[in-house]
């Protein structure tokens, strides 16, 4: 249990750092919010590969995926939070 906890915090942190330096622009994230990027990308790519592939070993429909899907989730996740965000600055200004 305890390997499996720092195994998804340290996917996290690693899908979170790329998914940040694939996405363009300046995001002000803790190092913190970097690895909740990565964990919460990682279970939308499961999400995502369960959809486009159907049930696999674990029939959940909720499961972590491995490190490309988690990769895929967080740049999908990244790019909603920076769409947001931007758009409610500019609205702000």
């Amino acid at each position: 249990m305890l390997w499996t906890i720092l195994g998804l915090i340290v996917i996290g942190l690693i899908a979170g750092l790329i998914a940040r330096a694939l996405i363009p622009g300046k995001q002000s994230m803790s190092i913190l919010l970097t690895i909740v990027l990565g964990i919460v990308g990682s279970f939308v790519g499961g999400f995502l590969g369960f959809l486009i592939f159907g049930s696999d070993a674990n029939d959940g429909f909720l499961q972590p995926a491995g490190i490309i899907g988690s990769i895929i989730g967080a740049i999908i996740v990244l790019g909603l939070y920076v769409f947001f965000t931007r758009r409610n600055s500019v609205t702000r200004s």
